[in-house]
């Protein structure tokens, strides 16, 4: 019997990509008032930054991966000594900005009717800090005591651990093959991807669902747990 859906955050729930380009772009204006010689920075370059710095450090916390690659991008420009200064200036910048896709919020209402509702992630988004505080019934972050990111098994095991319940009773929801599928089922648990801009699957993948929005999600549980019910009962022993 499944019950518990667990939600991915960042690009699952969160429309993070406006929120970390207007991020940059205060950083860039405060990097521009402080130092002239940063008019030559572009948008593209804090960009590039966070992209080779994510890609040499992966399994890095993600604020020590935003440290690093902001590090890499004030280092342009000998602003070396604001560099805590301009990421709090990123991070509140980020977080005002951070808000949930529009299908989010009516279909955590609708999923709370039937279903226990987590959240897990390996990114900085903070249910609190991003318009989503109260909706859900555990909350599982990667690095926190040490607790390593997706897709590592003890990740998983983690969230099978706040849902109180076995592994095949918990669906995980997310827009990464890789991380919030393949991991998941490696795990044990069912994996849904979230493919909301068209993308095709990978050759061998096979998610136990796919869907374009969260407004098809109840539909798609009730028929994985009819699936599972149905499962369940052609393994029982006949007496």
């Amino acid at each position: 019997m499944l019950s518990t859906v667990v939600f991915d955050a960042d690009e699952t729930l969160l429309d993070l990509r406006p929120a970390m380009t207007g991020g940059l772009l205060a950083v860039l204006d405060e990097m521009r008032r402080l130092a002239p010689a940063a008019a030559a920075v572009s948008l593209a370059d804090l960009e590039h930054d966070w992209s080779v710095t994510f890609a040499a450090n992966p399994a890095r916390s993600m604020p020590e991966v935003r440290r690093m690659a902001l590090s890499r991008s004030v280092s342009r420009v000998g602003l070396d000594a604001h560099l805590d200064v301009l990421l709090a200036h990123y991070f509140a910048r980020r977080f005002a900005l951070t808000r949930p896709f529009p299908d989010v919020l009516p279909a955590l209402a609708a999923l709370a009717e039937r279903w226990t509702v987590g959240y897990a992630t390996n990114g900085n988004s903070r249910v609190e800090r991003c318009g989503l505080g109260g909706r859900f019934a555990f909350e599982v972050y990667a690095h926190d005591n040490g607790l390593p990111k997706k897709p590592a098994p003890e990740f998983y095991a983690a969230v099978v651990q706040a849902a109180g319940v076995p592994a095949r009773q918990v669906v995980y929801v997310g827009d990464s093959i890789a991380h919030d599928v393949v991991g998941a089922q490696t795990a044990g648990l069912h994996g849904v991807w979230l493919n909301r801009d068209g993308r095709s699957c990978p050759p061998g993948v096979r998610p136990d669902a796919e869907l374009s929005t969260l407004t098809d999600l109840s539909a798609v549980l009730a028929a994985l747990a009819d699936e599972e019910d149905l499962r369940a009962q052609s393994e029982r022993p006949l007496v």
